[in-house]
């Protein structure tokens, strides 16, 4: 302002009317008196500009110390959600659904009833089935009561035979004795044919119990085959009940491991077929982490090497695992309908694999993963199962 002043009042016309620029005394230049206002701006930008340097310095610092400690060993990936060997309940036979005696998000345990089927029917077939095996039952006795009553027919057609050929005997010496006596004239034409008669008839005898005795056996040994056959049927008839009450427990519908029951898909008076989805049983046990690793990251990848999850839905909870496995082939082989570069144009693109992480049980046991949420996964390169061992037998 005071420089301002000074022009106007040493500002003069000249000779054609043209105003003349003051003449500058020494000391009192227009450079010299704005130079200490900026000169004090300046001064005040100086020391904010070195602390943004001094703290990009510091943080720039940390930060390389940081990977150049940790950070270039870890391997991340943010592709990577919580999973668990979820079992699908379904019904192994027809019926309307009697009683549910679960809820959604309800936990049960292992033999828990989940679900009764009508079960009416299922016992009016294991009732119809027992009273079939107990007919046939019936029937394999019967037929060992003909094969004693058989065996015993033998018996007496093997008596029969040696009485028979006992009276074979006797006619054929009495036919040989009249044959002498005949000789000598001592007895008739007719008592020597009577005897001869007899004779025959005696060998007959012995012929037709000899036959006797055969069908005998034979039949003993038809009533063996069916009584075997009605055997075999029982076995049937058996398997037929086992199946009935086997099918029978199927109305009652158990949960096959400890879990929490979800996506309930039955109400009482649902019909349900052979197969029919029912609910889903969530063992919490089971929950691990599948982590999507690009096929670069591979190579630095071990078995037992120790992990850190970072679990979006609980960002402060401190979540360690191991690497337990990786899968056989990238996740696009497993697909339903899997790549064919081997026609058309080609983009390479990177491929993901899939490595199963098992989580700390302690942490397992608290229940707050659940399948299906997202988590950030990072592999420590450094460890692994041999160095944990040798760490180990060195303590």
């Amino acid at each position: 302002m005071a420089y301002r002043q000074e022009f106007e009042q040493g500002a003069k016309s000249g000779p054609d009317g043209v105003v003349e620029a003051p003449v500058c005394q020494p000391g009192q230049g227009a450079l010299e008196a704005v130079a200490p206002e900026t000169k004090k701006k300046g001064l005040g930008k100086k020391p904010l500009i070195l602390a943004v340097l001094a703290g990009a310095l510091v943080f720039g610092g940390y930060e390389g110390h940081e990977w150049w400690t940790n950070g270039r060993f870890m391997v991340s990936t943010e592709d990577a959600y919580v999973q668990a060997d979820i079992t699908i309940l379904s019904a192994k036979v027809s019926g309307h659904v009697q009683s549910v005696a679960v809820n959604n998000n309800q936990s049960v345990k292992a033999g828990d009833l989940i679900a009764k089927i009508d079960d009416g029917d299922y016992r009016f077939a294991l009732q119809s089935a027992k009273d079939k095996l107990a007919t046939q039952q019936s029937a394999v006795t019967r037929i060992g009561r003909q094969i004693e009553a058989g065996r015993a027919s033998v018996a007496q057609a093997q008596a029969q035979i040696a009485a028979a050929k006992a009276e074979a005997e006797r006619a054929e010496s009495d036919y040989a004795r009249q044959q002498q006596l005949a000789r000598s004239d001592f007895t008739s034409r007719a008592a020597l044919e009577n005897a001869k008669a007899a004779r025959d008839r005696g060998q007959a005898n012995v012929q037709s119990a000899e036959a006797a005795l055969a069908a005998a056996k034979s039949n003993v040994d038809v009533l063996a085959a069916q009584q075997n056959e009605a055997q075999r049927v029982a076995t049937e008839q058996q398997t037929s009940v086992e199946k009935a009450e086997r099918d029978l427990t199927f109305t009652e519908i158990r949960a096959p491991a400890d879990g929490v029951i979800g996506n309930k898909a039955m109400e009482v008076g649902t019909y349900v077929q052979p197969g029919a989805r029912l609910a889903a049983l969530v063992p919490m046990t089971s929950v691990h982490v599948d982590a999507n690793f690009k096929e670069t990251q591979l190579a630095s990848l071990k078995v037992g090497q120790k992990v850190r999850i970072e679990v979006d839905a609980f960002p402060d909870a401190d979540v360690v695992g191991t690497v337990e496995s990786v899968s056989p082939a990238s996740g696009a082989v497993f697909s339903l309908l899997p790549p064919e570069n081997a026609t058309g144009n080609f983009t390479k693109i990177v491929q993901r694999v899939p490595v199963r992480v098992s989580v700390n049980p302690e942490i397992v046991q608290q229940g707050i993963l659940r399948p299906g949420l997202s988590v950030v996964v990072d592999v420590d390169t450094r460890t692994s199962a041999d160095t944990e061992k040798t760490a180990s037998l060195k303590e």
